[in-house]
């Protein structure tokens, strides 16, 4: 399944943002335009995007991938919900800040 939407944070279509969720068979999900990550456990990932927080629930999870490069997130495991909030978190103290110092 593959989801390409084209928004700006106000909701409306533009150009210049491009958010993809790959996910394949419910076990792995390839998400591009990645600010941050805001925590994780083996059950929920909350990852900050371009577009909003996307929640990811599940069993098993873990992040497969962590790129600050390109703005992607692999996570790994069986993916039961994926959830887009409008609110955008302004977190300084996510873990790609930690991590990146």
């Amino acid at each position: 399944m593959i989801i390409e939407e084209k928004r700006s944070l106000n909701g409306n279509l533009t150009t210049g943002v491009i958010q993809n969720l790959v996910l394949e068979n419910r076990e792995k999900l390839n998400v591009s335009g990645v600010n941050d990550v805001l925590s994780f456990d083996d059950q929920v990932v909350i990852i900050e995007t371009e577009l909003g927080l996307l929640t990811i629930k599940g069993d098993n999870l873990k992040i497969n991938k962590l790129s600050i490069d390109t703005s992607e997130v692999s996570v790994e495991g069986t993916i039961n919900n994926l959830t887009y909030s409008d609110h955008q978190a302004k977190s300084e103290g996510g873990i790609l800040g930690k991590i990146f110092k």
